[in-house]
């Protein structure tokens, strides 16, 4: 063990705060799955058990009582470094244009806006909720979040993380449809397309699925479109947890099947080294999608 990671300390003392997975991944504004994650690497690192459950609600073992002290001092030396941070960033101002998918704009920045708010309270936020690749060398944005790295030399891309995806369904679908038990199964019935369906064909191909045009009766270039339809019950659907698993009326198909994994890159032009207002949002941005 070289290192710990500053976030697994973090979601463990939420968690401990809190008392429970839900309050504190409401208090890092994280979705459960998130937190638990991160509290179950925390974890492996250390070789420890850090919470353990008697009946429904969870309580601090002797080691994660021993941690709890130092992770409050931890967490008191980097609240302090953030409102430092936070007192240069008040003077900041301008336009900053973000462009990411419009379900990733509805669902997932929210909680990382409410943050860049704060941090720089004069800054406008201009969020560009589009499911093509917008140009940031013709300045149609200043950053980008998106699952492919750029090839242009002139922009900066970071991995910050990477999302998982399940399939999901309204239960009024699954009611009349029937519950797909494999992946074979999942040929036989609807799903609901978004963005280009033959590349959703050839992505789910090499994991065992396929499909053809005629199971795709229904799409729309609008990510959120299509997922309102799932909610609907027009038919299945592959979804980021963090977006499906907070939506109620939803259900997770094939529990048992491995996620779908993509990266996640956050872009932008060589202005980041000089602009004031670009490096402070996307560091932000960078550490918010990296918890997740």
């Amino acid at each position: 063990m070289d290192k710990l990671d500053w976030n697994h300390i973090r979601a463990f003392l939420a968690t401990a705060e809190t008392g429970s997975l839900s309050a504190g991944a409401r208090k890092l504004g994280l979705t459960q799955p998130t937190l638990s994650r991160q509290v179950a690497a925390l974890e492996a690192d250390l070789g420890v058990m850090l919470f353990e459950r008697p009946g429904r609600r969870l309580a601090l073992t002797s080691a994660g009582q021993d941690l709890l002290d130092h992770s409050r001092r931890m967490g008191a030396a980097a609240e302090g470094l953030s409102l430092a941070a936070s007192a240069s960033a008040q003077t900041i101002e301008g336009t900053i244009r973000i462009t990411a998918s419009d379900v990733v704009s509805a669902y997932v920045l929210p909680p990382v806006l409410r943050q860049i708010r704060q941090r720089a309270p004069r800054l406008t936020i201009d969020v560009v909720a589009a499911n093509d690749i917008r140009d940031l060398m013709r300045r149609e944005a200043d950053i980008a979040i998106r699952h492919v790295r750029p090839d242009q030399p002139e922009l900066i891309a970071r991995l910050v993380g990477e999302a998982r995806a399940h399939f999901y369904a309204a239960p009024s679908y699954l009611e009349r449809r029937g519950r797909p038990a494999s992946t074979k199964e999942l040929a036989d019935h609807d799903f609901v397309g978004f963005a280009d369906v033959d590349r959703s064909i050839d992505f789910l191909a090499p994991l065992g699925i396929h499909l053809a045009p005629e199971n795709f009766r229904i799409k729309s270039s609008s990510g959120l479109t299509a997922w309102e339809l799932v909610k609907q019950g027009f038919g299945i659907c592959p979804m980021m947890e963090d977006v499906a698993e907070p939506t109620p009326g939803i259900e997770r198909l094939l529990p048992r099947l491995d996620p779908i994994v993509f990266p996640i890159w956050l872009t932008t032009h060589r202005e980041l080294h000089t602009s004031r207002r670009i490096r402070l949002v996307f560091d932000i941005l960078a550490d918010f999608l990296a918890q997740n």
